[in-house]
């Protein structure tokens, strides 16, 4: 499976763009280079290990130069490389787990993959106490969500990427982003309202 994105298609075929050598030299320092730490950052948010997390970036990156025709320079690199990072994740996830779990997002989507669903009803985590520092009972709480719905959080909530965005990051419908972020916000709230009333929080 091809792990890169592709925005644009024609004749049903993915458009490749024509780079010298040089230019993809400097399409790479100037277009990929700058989200080397927002990368490593959301590798270590995947895996929760630095040599697993340093590992995936590498591999992102790589795979990111061989694949380089298949970017137009200036468009969205950020999101273009949070997609290969985040298929090289899953390929792994997957050969590392015989029956990795599988989350059956049916009944939620059924209710909730509307234009019209209140959104008010979730919580929103894009706090700068979450943004700047994750605490020791948020991460263990996200990290103990499903993969996907883990993704969603750290992709719109700590990355602050946009529907649009995230949909093509995921290669998923915007209603079902919509869908999983709402439930996984919700779950996340749940866990952390857990361990509040275990501290004595009300």
């Amino acid at each position: 499976m091809q792990e890169v994105i592709i925005d644009k298609m024609q004749d049903d075929k993915p458009v490749k763009y024509t780079y010298t050598h040089r230019e993809k030299d400097r399409i790479f320092e100037k277009e990929f280079m700058p989200h080397l730490d927002a990368m490593y950052n959301f590798a270590y948010r995947l895996t929760y290990d630095e040599d697993d997390a340093k590992d995936l970036v590498q591999d992102t990156y790589l795979k990111a130069y061989r694949f380089i025709q298949s970017f137009q320079e200036g468009t969205n690199a950020k999101a273009w490389l949070y997609r290969i990072l985040k298929n090289s994740f899953i390929n792994d996830y997957r050969k590392k787990s015989k029956q990795p779990g599988k989350v059956d997002y049916q009944e939620v989507e059924n209710f909730y993959n509307s234009d019209d669903v209140d959104e008010s009803i979730t919580v929103d985590l894009r706090v700068d106490a979450i943004k700047d520092m994750i605490g020791d009972e948020v991460s263990m709480a996200l990290n103990s969500l499903a993969i996907d719905f883990r993704t969603v959080i750290i992709l719109c909530d700590l990355e602050g990427f946009t529907y649009e965005e995230m949909a093509k990051i995921l290669d998923i419908p915007i209603g079902t982003v919509r869908s999983r972020l709402h439930r996984a916000r919700n779950l996340l709230k749940e866990k952390l309202h857990s361990y509040a009333s275990s501290m004595g929080f009300k």
